[in-house]
């Protein structure tokens, strides 16, 4: 029974152990620098961490940097950011695919010594065009039989830079009439004369990125390359670089669904735009599913973690709703966190049978779930504000908060009847007036009165004002995520909203990012990393507090 709760990736490791094909496990996360990180990217990060320590083996970062004209710096410090900040620890393991270059060149060497590369000049399209089809066989290039001393001299001139870019390339010489097109003799090395942002002008070509990762596994001593399922139909090329290359003990290649999530914009394409166009305010913009934009919502490691146990690893294709992430953070926070009181549309209350000069202190449990979370104390006053949709002049049918003539709870505090309102010229209602009951310190009355609401406040004198923002999904859903005449997004105007001036109460002064705290009855809040200053406090919400997603059964 044990084996059937364990992926299908563990079952494969476990038989490897126990034949002794492998005694000790490596794992490795290889991005390519051209772009941020994404929730997709956290399944494979984590899932290859996870599998290092539950073999107790190591696992590495790795940099595929073997296209150097889409790659940055910047993308480099944000991936390796994003990697430390999920809890993969790589150590002193970090590596670059571009230190590999020279090995890498002379495993080009090698196989044209064999045989088994050649230097082809045909263009990209012809090669295209020779390569056949899906029912067709490819035909040979007529440059295939060259000799293996012209190939060599060929290839060290290509190196030298005597040819211009795409001039030539040199191909694996595996079978044109393969079943699998990617064992058509593909190219291997290209020439690109283009500086490389780790090896400068050293090198003019380069390997190819399915030549290139077997080769980086093999130097690393990477047991396990763990991939997904696109990579299947690369597996038969990556086992072929391995065998032909002689390495003693080869990496296997094992692939496993990626992770979608529905209505989510994940394409670098469609995120560059956005940040170009200023739609987002770069690629950590709270509304992307980037890591770097989930860490400024507020999501946690943690969180994501769960999110990726949940979704579970196999070879079949699936996509799990944004609901379920959010419900793994509000299940990572609910205990964590402190529960305080923000108002976000904020509205006077003024208690008028309360002293003007007066103050006091309640004392408040910081979470009552979490009692190890400790205790506060909250200032109170004549004074409060409280949130718009707490008051209304005309209550609806069952409306249980604040209305003329009724008495209501003012969280921790007294209970409070209304008895007026101030109103501007319009017709706006400006302040609302209550009298408070001073029997009911602490929300209880001595003589066993009930009341049916309950709202919360914020005291006006020593309220700390900020901005919250608030987030929706960045395209209409219900129109789906691109537009299928033209190929767009279908973005949503309100995807974010700023509301300013809102009020925290005066625990919060201070407050840095990457704090979190739960506003009672509103959400989960974060402030904001790149906008919060100590003067102008920003909270970023993470996720309300309910939601109809329910995990299934």
């Amino acid at each position: 029974m044990e084996n059937q709760s364990r992926n299908f990736i563990e079952q494969l490791i476990d038989k490897d152990l126990e034949e002794g094909r492998v005694d000790h496990v490596m794992t490795r996360f290889p991005p390519e620098p051209n772009g941020y990180l994404h929730i997709g990217h956290a399944k494979s990060i984590l899932l290859n961490y996870g599998l290092a320590q539950e073999y107790h083996g190591k696992f590495n970062l790795r940099f595929d940097d073997t296209n150097p004209t889409k790659e940055k710096s910047e993308f480099v410090e944000s991936i390796e950011n994003d990697v430390r900040w999920l809890g993969a620890d790589f150590e002193d393991r970090l590596f670059f695919a571009s230190n590999y270059f020279d090995q890498m060149y002379e495993a080009a060497v090698k196989l044209i010594r064999k045989g088994k590369a050649y230097v082809c000049d045909l263009t990209a399209e012809e090669i295209r065009a020779y390569r056949g089809t899906l029912k067709e066989p490819g035909k040979n290039s007529p440059y295939r039989e060259r000799s293996m001393e012209e190939n060599l001299q060929l290839f060290e001139e290509m190196k030298e830079g005597k040819y211009e870019d795409g001039a030539k390339v040199l191909r694996a010489k595996i079978d044109m009439a393969s079943p699998n097109m990617n064992m058509r003799d593909p190219v291997i090395y290209r020439i690109a004369h283009i500086s490389h942002a780790n090896t400068g002008d050293k090198w003019c070509i380069y390997p190819m990125y399915d030549f290139a990762h077997p080769i980086e596994d093999a130097i690393e001593g990477v047991t396990h390359s763990i991939c997904t399922l696109e990579f299947e139909d690369h597996r038969p090329l990556y086992d072929w670089v391995v065998r032909e290359l002689e390495y003693e003990q080869p990496p296997r290649q094992i692939e496993f669904a990626k992770m979608y999530l529905t209505n989510v914009v994940t394409g670098k394409r469609y995120i560059k735009k956005l940040v170009e166009n200023g739609i987002v305010d770069g690629w950590d913009d709270p509304r992307l599913v980037s890591i770097s934009g989930l860490r400024r919502r507020g999501f946690t490691p943690e969180a994501i973690k769960m999110f990726v146990e949940l979704s579970g690893i196999s070879k079949a294709q699936s996509s799990a709703e944004y609901a379920m992430l959010e419900y793994c953070v509000r299940e990572d926070l609910k205990l964590k966190r402190e529960r305080v009181m923000g108002v976000l549309r904020p509205l006077k209350l003024i208690i008028d049978n309360y002293p003007e000069d007066q103050s006091e202190t309640l004392q408040v449990e910081n979470n009552l779930e979490n009692p190890e979370l400790g205790v506060r104390q909250v200032p109170f006053s004549r004074e409060l504000y409280i949130e718009q949709e707490d008051f209304m002049e005309v209550p609806v049918p069952k409306y249980r908060r604040l209305y003329p003539g009724n008495e209501v709870r003012l969280m921790h505090a007294y209970f409070v009847t209304c008895t007026g309102v101030d109103k501007d010229e319009d017709g706006n209602v400006t302040a609302v007036h209550c009298t408070y009951d001073p029997a009911t310190r602490g929300g209880n009355a001595p003589d066993g009165r009930k009341v049916k609401g309950t709202i919360h406040w914020v005291d006006a004198k020593t309220a700390i004002p900020c901005e919250v923002r608030l987030f929706e999904n960045i395209v209409e859903e219900e129109k789906g995520v691109y537009d299928e005449e033209t190929g767009e997004l279908n973005l949503n105007p309100n995807s974010l909203q700023i509301l300013d001036p809102c009020y925290v109460e005066a625990s919060l002064k201070g407050a840095k990012a990457p704090e979190s705290f739960q506003f009672v009855r509103t959400g989960y809040f974060c402030v904001d990393s790149k906008l919060s200053t100590e003067d102008h406090l920003v909270f970023n919400r993470v996720a309300a507090l309910k939601s109809s997603f329910k995990l299934p059964v």
